[in-house]
């Protein structure tokens, strides 16, 4: 009987970066050969305590430069594309990185005969108003053409140890005694931890997924995003109210704020066109098992995770009493 033959060499473009890390951390355990793939290697090494020696190896690619994105490719055996960015900074664009960037890579992946993950997000939509939706939504068609056999991936909300969603509303609780409810809290998330994620791509790379086939990922809860920082200001031990920012104001606020050089703004006005949609996943993927339950992972709760990462946003950090809030 003919087995299947494992991919030795997984090149990862965006392994250093929040769900990279945890990616490769889940290829290493499995033992593969990791290339990361990142614009600056010499800030990719410490992912190499993750591995054995020599399994993890850093190289320089830049997805605006074809030619480093082949030399990163050529020999592997799978690719992974985590590459994506939540605004845009000089020749950062959401079209130069989440679009162009992926057909290149998806280019390259096929021109080396390897297999491909993708990971994109829900609400990818190339009609969308949004930049970072529409660049996601024009990434999945051109890779469906490029390679019809890949596997995309569409989380919802990741959550985890370096997250850019609880850990920036818990560090704007820290000093301000209001929280912003854009266009009044009511959006629908599925927060989705980044290990769940990081298993899914694993098993990609497993060969245990259907090519061709696009899964979407969420957690065990549907939550609005006014229920995201009630449970985040619970597990902070902090008391705060809440405001109302309405669709005009808060796109506003993210239009002005995105003209500051040299600041991570705390909302886009491109992040605000976003929030106007629920981020769940769909029905049908739902019923078609497209999903962490339709592959027998048990979806990781926010209950669970959020106070091993959310404590050091606490009144006295680690050594907050429990049930005391500020």
């Amino acid at each position: 009987m003919e087995t299947m033959q494992l991919p030795q060499l997984v090149t990862i473009f965006g392994g250093s970066g929040f769900v990279g890390r945890h990616i490769v951390r889940a290829l290493a355990k499995r033992g593969y050969r990791v290339r990361v793939a990142t614009r600056r290697p010499d800030l990719a090494f410490h992912l190499q305590p993750l591995g054995n020696v020599g399994q993890i190896m850093p190289v320089q690619a830049n997805l605006r430069y074809r030619d480093s994105v082949d030399a990163a490719v050529a020999g592997a055996d799978h690719v992974i594309n985590c590459v994506g960015i939540l605004s845009e900074s000089g020749r950062n664009t959401f079209d130069a990185v989440q679009d162009f960037g992926a057909r290149a890579i998806a280019e390259a992946a096929r021109a080396a005969g390897a297999t491909l993950t993708h990971i994109s997000a829900i609400g990818a939509d190339a009609e969308s108003e949004s930049g970072y939706a529409r660049t996601k939504g024009l990434a999945e068609n051109a890779i469906r053409k490029i390679k019809p056999d890949a596997v995309i991936l569409r989380p919802s909300v990741v959550f985890g140890p370096e997250d850019d969603f609880f850990n920036r509303f818990a560090e704007m609780a820290r000093f301000s005694p209001v929280l912003p409810l854009i266009g009044g809290g009511h959006t629908r998330f599925q927060p989705v931890y980044v290990g769940d994620v990081a298993e899914m791509a694993a098993r990609s790379v497993d060969g245990l997924l259907s090519a061709g086939t696009t899964y979407e990922l969420g957690g065990p809860e549907v939550l609005t995003f006014r229920e995201c920082l009630e449970e985040m200001l619970d597990v902070i031990h902090r008391q705060r109210g809440f405001v109302t920012l309405p669709w005009g104001l808060a796109s506003f606020i993210g239009s002005v704020a995105g003209l500051i050089p040299f600041i991570n703004p705390p909302i886009t006005a491109d992040q605000v066109i976003n929030l106007k949609a629920d981020n769940v996943v769909s029905k049908d993927a739902v019923d078609e098992g497209r999903t962490l339950k339709g592959q027998n992972i048990r979806a990781t709760s926010i209950e669970a995770i959020l106070p091993s990462y959310l404590v050091r946003y606490r009144p006295h950090g680690q050594y907050s009493r429990a049930g005391k809030s500020a």
